[in-house]
């Protein structure tokens, strides 16, 4: 072919070739500049974290009413997880939580997850649980054991508590503030700062004491606080002769009772714990230190002739034939609470009559006058106020009140319920016995008589601390525990509550039974003779909360084992 010829075929070529272009970029210019827009968003493939990596479609399961879905991360646990949604769950403890987490996802043995793992969390609340008080009467008649706040939090706390109640028990006390100013739950002050927390919902555990139908009782350790006292040096009892803080026997542990400071703290955290659903707020040392060089010891109401004070001691001053008496409070070591007495320096004797001197404030002023400001501010939640005192202070000896301050007829005004320890073993040394651990009828019967006595006429209730612990006994035993419940009884006492430091309760958990059975044969009795005498329940009249429908369980009980009773 010529070279012309070529050359206009090669034109044409061109031409036609040019034409589909144009045709064809209309069509692919629009998905080539999307291409383009997400290869400038997206880095390239070689640096793409794996976070930006497309997911892998995976099976969501569907969360029943009450349950969540967790999926599970690398090297995860189900008690990790399960302390993870404790607070959001109905379950007291992770270990509660954790069973259910494995019954719930097929009775699984093991505790490790695997990466992506779904498994379903159950017991989920929809809100936080909100509690509120369970007011009963003051002589409602309460059947207690004490628990320390570690032992309330713990799994083998709630089995004692679901066996007490199995036994006869209807109430729990638990500490709020131990004498060590220990502070056992979520709370905000100045004064605390940082604590350790077992309770961690005060609300959920007082429901589930409710959800047994049981009465909560919280107990407030108030003025041995020797957190406080080593934190804030300046609110403890002050030494006169090194002007620091005043030790008793050594210990730098109480504050000064008369420090306004203290007591607003111990008002407000009571008040905070009504608030909370406890039904009975219980102060425990609400007193001054009865040991130690009390001669050094220097109190603000000493320094600070309140007019407040002052309207107190006119409330409680003695009368002019006021009697005199001499011994003082002692405590041996070992000894856990209660009033106690030197072996010299209590034997009962006559004394004669001491004349009246003018006076400022005393002691026992200030503990009055702290209680009436207490009991205003909690007596309006409907939550009851209950005292715990000296055994001894029934013998109403002026040495003891003026170291104390616990003056019965003054206290009885501003509380619902006294609770004088009336350990037969702490009264060592008194009316010529000299094993009072095991006259457990004479020292009970003794006391309460007393009490019953000097608060006549005040409407207080009279509920003892009974002991339950072998203390200097021999014969500590169920049989020892029924005598003391059968006297404290007998001479007026409303209910009682049991204390073991230990929190073991095998003898009590023993007697109780018998109590119940010894009281439905003997009501048998009575009613056979229609006899109406009220006197048919030796040990006790029986109450329970009232209400025939008990509350739902938090957790359901099947899960729990049973309580063992043996020792702690």
């Amino acid at each position: 072919m010529r070279r012309s010829s070529v050359l206009i075929i090669v034109a044409l070529s061109c031409l036609l070739f040019g034409v589909a272009a144009m045709r064809l970029n209309r069509w692919l210019s629009p998905a080539l500049a999307a291409r383009a827009q997400g290869a400038e968003l997206k880095p390239a493939s070689a640096t793409v974290p794996s976070s930006a990596k497309p997911d892998i479609p995976q099976l969501q399961l569907a969360a029943a009413p009450g349950t969540e879905i967790y999926t599970a991360k690398r090297g995860e646990s189900i008690p990790a997880v399960a302390r993870q949604y404790l607070h959001k769950t109905a379950y007291l403890t992770s270990s509660e939580l954790s069973e259910a987490i494995r019954h719930a996802n097929g009775d699984r043995s093991g505790n490790i997850l695997k990466s992506g793992e779904q498994i379903t969390i159950p017991g989920i609340l929809p809100a936080p649980i909100v509690e509120k008080t369970f007011a009963v009467a003051k002589d409602f008649e309460v059947r207690a054991i004490y628990l320390t706040g570690i032992m309330a939090a713990s799994d083998h706390g709630l089995r004692i508590i679901r066996h007490w109640r199995e036994v006869g028990g209807n109430a729990i006390v638990f500490d709020i503030k131990d004498s060590d100013g220990s502070v056992t739950i979520p709370f905000e002050h100045p004064l605390l700062g940082k604590h350790q927390v077992y309770i961690h919902d005060l609300p959920k555990f007082i429901h589930f004491v409710h959800a047994q139908n049981m009465h909560a009782i919280a107990r407030i350790a108030i003025f041995r606080d020797e957190r406080m006292v080593v934190e804030h040096p300046e609110l403890a009892v002050q030494s006169r002769k090194n002007k620091q803080a005043w030790r008793e026997n050594g210990k730098l542990v109480w504050t000064d009772p008369s420090q306004p400071k203290v007591q607003e703290f111990n008002i407000a955290l009571a008040k905070f714990v009504a608030q909370s659903g406890a039904d009975e707020i219980q102060f425990d040392y609400v007193r001054f230190p009865a040991e130690g060089d009390q001669k050094d010891a220097a109190f603000v109401y000493q320094q600070n002739d309140h007019a407040e004070l002052e309207s107190a001691s006119a409330v409680s001053a003695p009368s002019a034939t006021e009697p005199c008496g001499d011994g003082r409070i002692g405590r041996p070591a070992k000894a856990k609470r209660g009033g106690t007495a030197t072996n010299s320096e209590t034997k009962q004797a006559a004394t004669p009559t001491c004349k009246s001197t003018p006076r400022g404030p005393q002691r026992s002023d200030v503990i009055t006058g702290f209680l009436k400001k207490a009991y205003a501010e909690l007596h309006p939640t409907g939550s009851l106020l209950s005292l715990d005192v000296f055994g001894v202070m029934a013998w109403q000896r002026p040495v003891d009140l003026s170291h104390t301050g616990q003056d019965i007829v003054g206290m009885a005004k501003y509380c619902d319920v006294l609770s004088p320890m009336i350990y037969p073993s702490h009264f060592f040394g008194m009316d010529n016995i000299a094993h009072p651990g095991d006259a457990p009828e004479h020292f009970i019967g003794e006391s309460m008589a007393r009490f019953e006595l000097i608060t006549k006429g005040s409407g207080v209730v009279i509920r003892p601390w009974l002991q339950a612990f072998r203390w200097r006994t021999k014969t500590y035993s169920p049989e020892y525990i029924k005598v003391q419940v059968a006297t404290a009884r007998e001479k007026g006492g409303i209910g009682f509550l049991f204390w073991n430091a230990a929190n073991d309760y095998s003898k009590p958990y023993a007697a109780m039974p018998e109590m119940r059975a010894a009281n439905a044969k003997n009501k048998n009795n009575k009613d056979a003779k229609d006899d109406d005498d009220d006197d048919k329940d030796k040990y006790f009249r029986g109450d329970e909360l009232p209400g025939a429908t008990v509350k739902a369980s938090l957790t359901p009980t099947s899960a729990t084992p049973p309580l063992e009773t043996q020792s702690h």
